[in-house]
């Protein structure tokens, strides 16, 4: 996933003992005079009636000639090197090599009457999966096939070698994000093989460019499917995770489908004035009026802005797994949520989630050491809160510059989406809420978060308001060391759970709608 939401189990962790802290003394200062609820959450329950019936049910037990042929069709995936390095500089051999991968580990795919595949773009893949039932909304599986460059040093391995070692499979696309592109066709496949016809008619789609934009992947496939009247239910990309051992006092591992994902812009500074020899150099160089101003950008953070995206429901959520005074807390963020906010935003991690965040990213200046350099440039990368738009971003960042002389240009920008539904009436939100308790039943809990970094379901929005990040993979703070980093490696038997959850998803994508859920009481 390009720039991928990253957590560090430090930063979260000092945040929640921050957190404990800062509010044990309000805490025991109102709970004798305020009645507190307690928590309430929606209950893992069994929904009963969803999916497929029973008797039609397809079991997701595999064979162990099955879960070789699995682990192996990745490991040659891997082996693949389809790096992207700039939207004008992909490795196109191998993604054409990829291609016939494809087919060759996936024949049914290819070779089934009510399924249509397409190339687009020359490089990424459109299967469309031809229901029984056309009164059902059709949705969307999504993933990407390009990977970011990985250079041989301070691997373990050789980073599209696809070694196994202990129990992992090594290399670069193994986590992000070749692990859910082939664990998708491989669920279908093994369905396919056990004579199974979906009742919801679904989509396959396939970037091969999402590491540099998507726009001629992704972007160009929802333009297709636009222009031919497509609507969709929902769709699942990549961008979150069941998450294990970030929060401190949080045993159990939890899932995080996010809902939303922040939006983006790339905004350049520009000084000019008069050049000159240094040896009379004036009051003030253009160097020196631009560092000013993008210091006080550093110094000066966006506006904190929780309580208007999904903080308040996730921390919520999570109350209930707490014990005191944590549970109690996170329970009343109506009394507590200032409070909060304010102590949320001493960790990194946690900061990134709840305001507009601002990076320098380059700065230019300068021709020669005793020239005064007549232009300065900066480029600065912002990373939009769903609860802000660009011009606010820009008015703020105009207030806080206060300087006439700095001249700005937005070299390219897009506003946060907005969040898809999460409530019991959201079929795609529920969908995968019931699949995970299927499949991953030592979750303690879902929860709704958003997405720090920007993923290809971002460019579907005109075709659907439905748009979850959710890859079935469980991550501890070490994992992500390795998204774009080194040693990146998927363990075989998570793979195959990520198969068998895509098995599970897909089976239990055949009803109408979403049961009546229950809710449980603390």
């Amino acid at each position: 996933m390009a720039h991928r939401n990253v957590a560090a189990k430090a930063g979260l962790s000092a945040g929640l003992r921050a957190l404990a802290v800062g509010v044990m003394g309000t805490v025991l200062a109102l709970v004798a005079v305020l009645l507190l609820r307690t928590a309430t959450f929606p209950r893992l329950d069994e929904l009963h009636g969803w999916g497929r019936p029973g008797a039609f049910r397809i079991p997701a037990q595999f064979s162990e000639a099955e879960l070789k042929a699995v682990k192996e069709a990745l490991k040659e995936a891997i082996r693949i090197p389809t790096v992207a390095f700039s939207s004008e500089n992909i490795n196109t051999t191998a993604l054409t090599e990829f291609g016939e991968h494809l087919r060759k580990v996936f024949p049914s795919m290819f070779s089934t009457s009510f399924i249509q595949h397409e190339i687009v773009e020359k490089y990424s893949h459109l299967f469309t999966i031809h229901g029984s039932n056309p009164k059902l909304e059709p949705y969307m599986l999504l993933a990407h096939i390009d990977v970011v460059p990985a250079p041989d040093d301070g691997w373990e391995v050789p980073p599209f070698s696809g070694l196994e070692r202990d129990g992992f499979i090594y290399g670069r696309g193994t986590l992000d994000n070749k692990n859910s592109a082939m664990a998708i066709l491989q669920a279908m496949e093994l369905l396919l093989r056990r004579n199974y016809v979906p009742q919801r008619s679904f989509y396959i789609s396939l970037g091969h460019d999402e590491e540099v934009s998507g726009k001629y992947g992704a972007q160009k496939i929802a333009a297709l499917l636009e222009s031919r009247g497509v609507r969709l239910s929902f769709i699942i990309d990549e961008g979150s995770y069941i998450m294990d051992g970030f929060l401190a006092g949080f045993k159990k591992p939890f899932a995080v489908i996010a809902v939303s994902e922040k939006g983006g812009m790339n905004l350049k500074l520009q000084v000019d004035s008069a050049p000159g020899h240094s040896s009379a150099p004036p009051k003030e160089t253009s160097i020196g009026i631009l560092a000013a101003a993008v210091s006080r950008l550093e110094q000066t953070p966006m506006p904190n802005m929780f309580g208007y995206g999904t903080e308040k429901n996730m921390l919520e959520q999570l109350a209930g797994q707490f014990g005191f005074p944590m549970n109690i807390v996170l329970t009343n963020l109506w009394i507590f949520g200032p409070i909060v906010s304010r102590i949320l935003e001493k960790s990194p991690v946690i900061n990134a989630m709840i305001r507009t965040t601002v990076a320098l990213t380059m700065f230019n200046a300068g021709i020669k050491v005793n020239v005064i350099p007549s232009t300065s440039q900066a480029m600065i990368n912002f990373r939009i809160h769903p609860g802000q738009t660009i011009p606010e971003v820009l008015e703020i960042v105009q207030n806080i510059v206060a300087d006439d002389r700095v001249q700005y240009q937005v070299l390219n920008a897009f506003n946060p989406l907005p969040l898809s539904p999460y409530d019991h009436e959201a079929f795609g939100y529920q969908l995968l809420r019931r699949t995970i308790r299927d499949v991953f039943p030592e979750v303690s809990v879902v929860v709704p978060g958003i997405c720090i970094g920007n993923t290809d379901v971002r460019l579907y929005s005109n075709i659907s308001t439905g748009l979850y990040r959710f890859n079935p993979v469980p991550m501890n703070p070490e994992s992500f060391k390795s998204f774009h980093g080194l040693n990146e490696r998927i363990s075989i038997k998570a793979y195959e759970n990520q198969v068998m959850f895509l098995f599970e998803l897909i089976q239990n994508a055949d009803t109408e709608k979403v049961p009546e859920p229950h809710v449980h009481e603390l």
